[in-house]
């Protein structure tokens, strides 16, 4: 059986681990881990009693339970199958391909809309940082934030510095929450994001953070975070934080973001 093993084998087995591995990531990003281990304990046990010790009894009644709970497990984990299948055609490999294929005058007329995008943003929030006035920004990447918008109040309007200050201001009512910039244009603020339970994030920074990475996890968006206790400039970014930014550095983290 040895001399059969052939490269297809091996082919089979790397990619059967690699996907194991990324279900793995992913289950413990959601917080789901302990339902990924019981069902791999599950479905080893399934395999010892029908494959080797060949119960039919037993054997019969787990083939039933692994047939239903096909569709119990799509139920179960479909945030995170969304996940997978957003993440598998947002990959940065698959997105050259389609940029590609852009043509040339689309390429120079985005960049020229990212830079005009990005440098209100980032005057604005250095304004605030001086002043130490809280603020959090989400820069919509390519998946689609419409759940995010509807929890606040529809602006729409150009992104503008001014505009972007006057929502932070601290008696502004809608200071507290979210703004979220899409499109080429501020969409909405006051909006609510999901906040991260990630017990390794340092002590020392708040609730905008905690938002900031939450947001960070369930999409691919940017988040922009301005300390209103230190004025500390940080964004976050599929699940990790860049803490501390210069103009310059916050700069160029959002236009490798949003190229």
């Amino acid at each position: 059986m040895f001399f059969e093993f052939g490269i297809k084998d091996f082919i089979d087995i790397l990619l059967v681990g690699m996907m194991l591995y990324y279900v793995y990531r992913l289950m413990r990003e959601s917080r789901s881990l302990n339902v990924f281990v019981g069902i791999s304990i599950f479905f080893v046990m399934w395999l010892f009693v029908s494959q080797i010790l060949e119960m039919k009894l037993l054997g019969t009644i787990l083939d039933k339970l692994v047939s239903v709970g096909v569709i119990a497990l799509i139920i179960l984990f479909q945030d995170e199958i969304r996940k997978f299948l957003f993440n598998l055609g947002a990959h940065r490999r698959i997105r050259a391909v389609t940029r590609f294929f852009m043509p040339k005058h689309s390429k120079e007329k985005n960049e020229e809309l990212l830079k005009r995008d990005i440098m209100p943003v980032v005057m604005a929030c250095m304004s605030m940082a001086k002043g130490k006035v809280g603020a959090l920004i989400v820069m919509q990447r390519h998946q689609q934030l419409g759940d995010i918008v509807s929890t606040g109040e529809v602006i729409n309007a150009d992104i503008n510095q001014r505009l972007i200050e006057n929502i932070f201001f601290k008696n502004s009512p809608l200071h507290d929450g979210a703004m979220v910039v899409s499109d080429h244009r501020i969409k909405a603020a006051g909006c609510i994001l999901p906040v991260s339970h990630n017990l390794d994030i340092p002590k020392e920074l708040g609730l905008r953070h905690r938002a900031a990475l939450g947001m960070s996890q369930e999409s691919d968006a940017v988040i922009v975070i301005v300390s209103e206790e230190t004025g500390n400039i940080s964004t976050a970014r599929s699940g990790t934080f860049r803490l501390r930014l210069s103009a310059e550095e916050l700069e160029q983290e959002l236009t490798d973001a949003l190229a």
